[in-house]
């Protein structure tokens, strides 16, 4: 079928046809769009606080009174003038993009969930929802919600199960399929709750591919379409689409990929790709023009920006790149507000000037602040998100060994404690995330990680660190594998290392006077009235700990918990020296540290000594 065709699609009504529309209902205007395209309201939310989309993503449904004291306005969504959402999640974006390239605009529509009835009607044949997660069995929001109760739904699958309901009820749903796309399919999948639901297809992969057009367009056509569908990854930057449209939060994407190859990751297993500068920026402006002040570049470590398939390794930062990118992003005129996405510890060790460099040009533009920590004269902060996930070398070697390059993961410990170091001298506070419950975790290993987090305690360091159960991502190299599946089967150690890391996260924001006392009586109040029957005894005396109401180290002689050992590491100076030697002439003089036997002679082929050292 040619494209002009396509653009027509199919108008013919249905069953659901506009006369069955009972009194007082919304009647679509015109017979309703084509194509239609939502997203959960918990992930369309533009506002209240950039860590809002993780509580949502994190506490139970029964918490939600917590967010709306917090954030009393949270629901409140931005419209353009024709009722259509005036932002929607990146992925949203992207799929309107791709669909773009065959269908008319006048076609398609992005609208949030309490609107759908507005656009859906007898000509309505897609309706296209992206989901982060459906099902609540993301990293997070397993461990959280099962914590606090013993429901394991969190805020956010609850909003997805209400937009799914409304979908499958809509009197023109027999006229329609509904194709599901984003980092949450997978949950429905493996489930098998299509027909709970109410979903014809789900989509792996990203929109631009050919195999997703095909599904749109038999789907427009009427024809049956395939329960699940792989879409492949694009290979080039050229053929990666960018939204022309606002995105939530300001997102553009920056790479894909990672190239560390940690076994748990779905992302790393896409194509490593750093995406042109002028695409970017084209979508920043995009961004400012419909309204949004504040910009976020998606990447799974930006630090591989602008030395993808050089010739310099990926792991060692092209920095002039990186501040170029930066620096042309913030200026941009419009943008009040810049966060950091992904990245990785290595590259603080191996340019710490790069660091202090992003500081100054992205710390003025940051909306994060926090007082107890930052020495920033307005206390601003930069929070990327980094995956510690492990302070055990045996445990690092097997799930996740290339995530300490271009050092060794033998220095894991050493590299985190220098790593963050460089971090908070800069005023990078980072949100790192933990792995609790691995396939083979023993309680060695687990004492390992506390030796870690209470390393980081005593040497004044601070992170926001993110414990979670081990939750098998299809399609990864540990999709097969089990650990521990529910938070009353975790052990004494492993629940002291989830309320140790919480203890620690919440300590700069306890400044008030009663702050302290409150968490102690209500946690301990908690325990009273539920978490000790919803989490079994091995969460008591760890909560005990978190509440303070005991000192630790009349815990441990108590024999209730583990205090850690002291840990000697490595310094940067000694890191570098570590290095393998052709490594050495990928580091920047400015940074200091060098060992004796810098620079190293060049590799060629009339320097037999230096090709004997790479090899």
């Amino acid at each position: 079928m040619q494209a002009s065709a396509l653009k027509n699609g199919n108008r013919s009504g249905g069953q659901g046809s506009e006369s069955s529309k009972s009194p007082g209902t919304v009647v679509a205007k015109d017979g309703g769009k084509l194509i239609v395209c939502t997203a959960p309201l918990t992930e369309t939310i533009d506002h209240a606080g950039y860590f809002i989309q993780m509580a949502l993503a994190s506490m139970p449904t029964w918490m939600e009174f917590v967010l709306n004291s917090r954030y009393p306005k949270w629901r409140n969504v931005e419209y353009n003038p024709d009722g259509s959402a005036r932002y929607m999640p990146a992925g949203v974006r992207l799929v309107q993009q791709s669909l773009g390239r065959e269908f008319r605009a006048d076609d398609m529509v992005a609208c949030f969930p309490d609107d759908l009835e507005k656009f859906i009607g007898p000509n309505t044949r897609v309706i296209a929802v992206s989901t982060h997660n459906p099902l609540g069995v993301t990293f997070a929001a397993g461990v959280y919600t099962s914590i606090f109760g013993s429901t394991r739904e969190p805020i956010n699958s609850h909003y997805s199960k209400l937009l799914f309901a409304k979908i499958k009820g809509n009197p023109y749903r027999q006229n329609f399929k509904v194709i599901v796309g984003g980092s949450g399919g997978w949950q429905i999948s493996q489930t098998n709750s299509f027909e709970e639901l109410g979903v014809d297809c789900v989509v792996e992969g990203r929109s631009e591919s050919d195999e997703v057009m095909e599904i749109f367009r038999k789907a427009v056509r009427g024809e049956m379409i395939p329960r699940e569908v792989t879409a492949s990854h694009p290979r080039t930057r050229e053929a990666i689409l960018f939204p022309d449209r606002r995105t939530t939060f300001g997102v553009v994407e920056m790479t894909t990929g990672c190239g560390r190859r940690c076994q748990f990751c779905l992302p790393d297993l896409n194509p490593q790709i750093d995406l042109p500068k002028e695409s970017i920026m084209a979508a920043v402006r995009a961004n400012v023009r419909d309204g949004n002040r504040q910009i976020s570049l998606a990447t799974e470590d930006m630090f591989i920006w602008g030395q993808v398939k050089t010739e310099t390794p990926f792991f060692f930062p092209n920095r002039e790149a990186l501040l170029d990118l930066y620096s042309e992003i913030v200026n941009t005129p419009g943008v009040e507000q810049h966060v950091l996405s992904h990245c990785t510890m290595a590259p603080f060790v191996v340019d710490p000037l790069l660091i202090k460099r992003l500081s100054e040009l992205l710390l003025p533009k940051s909306p994060l602040h926090l007082p107890r920590v930052s020495t920033h004269p307005q206390k601003k902060i930069l929070a990327p998100l980094i995956g510690l996930e492990t302070g055990s070398v045996r445990m690092a070697k097997k799930i996740m060994p290339g995530k300490a390059v271009p050092f060794s993961v033998e220095e894991w410990p050493s590299i985190v404690l220098e790593g963050l170091r460089i971090a908070n001298e800069n005023n990078w506070f980072p949100v790192m995330t933990l792995i609790v419950g691995s396939p083979d975790e023993t309680d060695e290993d687990v004492k390992a990680t506390l030796d870690l987090v209470y390393e980081i305690e005593r040497r004044g360091l601070f992170a926001f660190l993110v414990p979670s159960i081990f939750t098998p991502l299809h399609d990864t190299r540990m999709e097969k594998q089990k650990g521990i599946s529910e938070t009353r089967r975790l052990r004494p150690l492993q629940w002291q290392l989830i309320l140790k890391c919480w203890k620690l996260s919440m300590r700069p924001g306890l400044t008030t006077w009663w702050g302290p006392m409150a968490w102690r009586v209500g946690s301990l109040l908690m325990w009273l009235l539920k978490l000790r029957r919803s989490n079994g005894p091995n969460f008591t005396w760890p909560l005990v700990m978190f509440s303070s109401a005991l000192p630790e180290r009349l815990l441990e002689r108590m024999g209730k918990i583990y205090i850690g050992k002291p840990l000697k590491t490595k310094t940067r100076k000694e890191l570098i020296a570590s290095l393998r030697h052709n490594y050495l002439q990928y580091l920047r003089p400015d940074n200091g540290d060098l060992p004796e036997s810098y620079p190293p002679p060049p590799v060629t082929a009339r320097n037999p000594e230096a090709l004997r050292a790479v090899s």
